[in-house]
């Protein structure tokens, strides 16, 4: 199987998995994590061109495990967290992992998050070497080993 293939059906194995959790996937700390994901994720090459950020929105907008929470809500923290980045790229990621280790103690939650970065990650096809390297440090944040995904 071609890597291409690979990961996308790796992408569409994880928007599936995620979906199956939706109903437990609804509180204000798993959103706010997710965003975050997605933003360090989109930023992970350290550029956050135009296109990518409304690649990343559509995609945040469109996914169904995160249909529990309104998509302008979503869209503006997911923003937000940009913003953090472009303003100290090391400062605000800083403040994302902890954002996002406060869905630590709630392993439903944690395994999601860590699958939305995968999702967002390889939608394009091309689940990339820093990408990669960001899910990974969001496992071990998380205190997941990075193998159960794959990265």
């Amino acid at each position: 199987m071609a890597l291409w293939d690979r990961i996308r059906e790796s992408a569409q194995t994880m928007q599936s998995q995620l979906v199956a959790k939706k109903n437990d996937l609804k509180s204000g700390a798993f959103r706010d994590a997710s965003m975050a994901m997605c933003a360090l994720v989109a930023a992970a090459d350290g550029v956050v061109d135009p296109s990518e950020r409304r690649r990343v929105a559509q995609l945040i907008a469109t996914n169904e495990a995160l249909q529990n929470f309104p998509a302008d809500d979503l869209r503006l923290r997911f923003e937000g967290c940009l913003d953090k980045l472009a303003a100290d790229f090391d400062f605000g990621k800083v403040a994302l992992m902890q954002e996002i280790g406060k869905v630590k103690k709630k392993p439903v939650e944690a395994r999601a998050v860590v699958q939305i970065g995968i999702v967002i990650g390889g939608a394009d096809g091309d689940f990339d070497p820093t990408e990669r390297a960001v899910v990974r440090e969001v496992c071990f944040a998380l205190g997941i080993p990075p193998a159960e995904f794959d990265v």
